[in-house]
């Protein structure tokens, strides 16, 4: 899948190789005690973003699958931008993790709610279906055990081996 990024990071972009998946009805989703003001997009129209920070210090990118469900994206394969996203990252890895994805693509509070087809922002899928790894979540300490982790067979850059 390819993913480009909203206005401000217009021209930035790559190849999605990992996600995580949370539902309503997961312990270790923010939707699962309900809407609130921090979460209210994840339980917004499938396609739209929810971001949220992470410790304080990252920004997270949501793709909302269905209200109170989303799909985090935790690694890209950066392709495009990537001049732009070594300014806004410095030196090292660029989208290997969550955190300094968020960071390579310019996404920022702002972006919490729009839509994934809005002006400047696009995902492209694959013409054929890649080989997908699964695995279980990392980070959180609820439902530890599902296996809603997913990442592209063979990708150089996850941000943990499967």
């Amino acid at each position: 899948m390819q993913f480009g990024g909203f206005d401000h990071g217009a021209g930035a972009g790559g190849s999605v190789i990992e996600t995580e998946s949370y539902g309503q009805d997961d312990p270790a989703s923010h939707s699962f005690r309900g809407p609130a003001l921090r979460n209210a997009s994840m339980f917004g129209p499938a396609g739209q973003a929810y971001v949220y920070r992470s410790y304080g210090i990252h920004l997270c990118l949501n793709i909302v699958a269905r209200p109170g469900e989303a799909v985090l994206l935790r690694a890209l394969c950066p392709t495009l931008g990537l001049d732009l996203m070594q300014t806004r990252c410095g030196p090292g890895s660029l989208c290997n993790d969550l955190g300094r994805l968020g960071q390579a693509l310019g996404i920022c509070s702002k972006d919490d709610g729009v839509a994934f087809d809005s002006n400047g922002f696009s995902i492209n899928l694959p013409a054929s279906t890649p080989k997908v790894l699964t695995g279980t979540r990392i980070g959180i300490s609820k439902a530890q055990d599902m296996p809603w982790r997913f990442g592209l067979a063979r990708a150089k850059g996850l941000s943990r081996r499967f």
